[in-house]
């Protein structure tokens, strides 16, 4: 688990407030598929929030530093019942959308008016 800095915390924190939690962690707690598909979601986005049932605050927290630890993440922050977890992601995915030119707008032509 990699520690953050507290300016690095705050930039992924803002980051993070738009985003919608992509894994949801039910009754059968941490299981391998689960941390799997954490552990695909990081690959493909770096910074991911994970929604947790249950209303154990300690469990939770438990929960994300066994996360973090596993999967070689930092934790930035748990909110409720809301995990957001950040993990570097070194290699540049095939999968990332690739940035547009913008489009030039058509030159509009002036319409002449035929007299009578």
């Amino acid at each position: 688990m990699k520690s953050l800095s507290s300016s690095e915390r705050k930039l992924l924190k803002a980051r993070a407030h738009a985003l919608t939690p992509v894994v949801t962690v039910g009754n059968q707690r941490l299981s391998a598929s689960v941390l799997k598909e954490i552990d695909t979601c990081l690959k493909a986005h770096d910074l991911i929030k994970i929604r947790v049932t249950g209303d154990d605050r300690d469990l939770r927290q438990a929960m994300l530093g066994e996360i973090c630890n596993r999967t070689d993440a930092s934790p930035v922050q748990h909110i409720g019942k809301v995990l957001v977890v950040y993990r570097e992601n070194l290699e540049p995915s095939a999968a990332a959308p690739k940035k547009r030119a913008a489009r030039k707008q058509p030159r509009r032509t002036k319409k002449s008016f035929q007299g009578e």
